[in-house]
């Protein structure tokens, strides 16, 4: 088996314990489309296109809570925020790949795809195959999140209340986040975003979501910059 394979399949089975939550968050997601007005082609494409499950998700309730144009783009511009950080620290890593190769992988970035890999290439640092890791973790979400969602178009409202399927999306990201959260830093961001979120909870067109990444953002660069270079926990 060469390198490249082992990588790729590697980075499989290190996405494999995640599409447990991921699986039954893109059903929610199929549901709640078609409850906001999407079509079922629109649901599906918005899956194969963005490829954003956080964004889509958000984009289905502002849409059906008939928000502002201006508030959808807003919203979505910040919660996809976290994206141009996850590329910065992955960029080391990846730097030497052709245009197609970082044009292929940043569409296939996800939270999900990223957790595993910034694990491993913190671990094992710059290697020629390493790409391929993400590759696999990559393509198996996407492959993940285009049956769950189309399931969940599907089956429509007949998915029952009394599933409570919703529980999957936290466990997923708490999953995906504790294995990151190696300093202070990072840990004081988590927690302050979360605190915020709670906090202004109740504010209309989930533009709490907003005010919570901006505080952790805030957060986190603040005491980052603070840090000395050999500070951990």
């Amino acid at each position: 088996m060469s390198e490249q394979t082992k990588n790729f399949w590697a980075g499989v089975r290190a996405a494999l314990p995640l599409l447990i939550g991921v699986f039954p968050f893109g059903m929610i997601y199929g549901a709640l489309a078609l409850n906001a007005g999407l079509d079922k082609p629109a649901s599906q494409m918005m899956s194969s296109i963005v490829f954003a499950g956080s964004s889509q998700f958000v984009t289905t309730q502002l849409v059906h809570e008939a928000a502002p144009g201006f508030v959808i783009v807003l919203t979505i511009a910040v919660v996809n925020l976290r994206h141009m950080l996850y590329s910065a620290s992955l960029a080391p890593y990846l730097a030497s790949l052709s245009t197609r190769w970082k044009i292929l992988l940043s569409y296939l970035l996800t939270d999900e795809a990223y957790a595993p890999s910034i694990v491993k290439y913190e671990r094992d640092g710059v290697t020629p195959q390493a790409h391929w890791f993400l590759l696999g973790a990559g393509l198996a979400l996407w492959t993940n999140w285009q049956i769950s969602t189309a399931l969940g178009i599907f089956l429509g409202t007949a998915i029952p209340e009394s599933w409570s399927l919703d529980f999957a999306l936290p466990l997923t990201f708490i999953a995906m986040v504790v294995p990151v959260l190696k300093n202070r830093p990072a840990i004081a961001a988590a927690f302050s975003a979360g605190a915020v979120a709670l906090v202004a909870y109740s504010l209309p067109y989930r533009l709490g979501i907003i005010l919570a990444a901006l505080v952790g953002i805030a957060v986190g660069t603040f005491l980052e910059g603070r840090k000395s270079p050999e500070e951990t926990l």
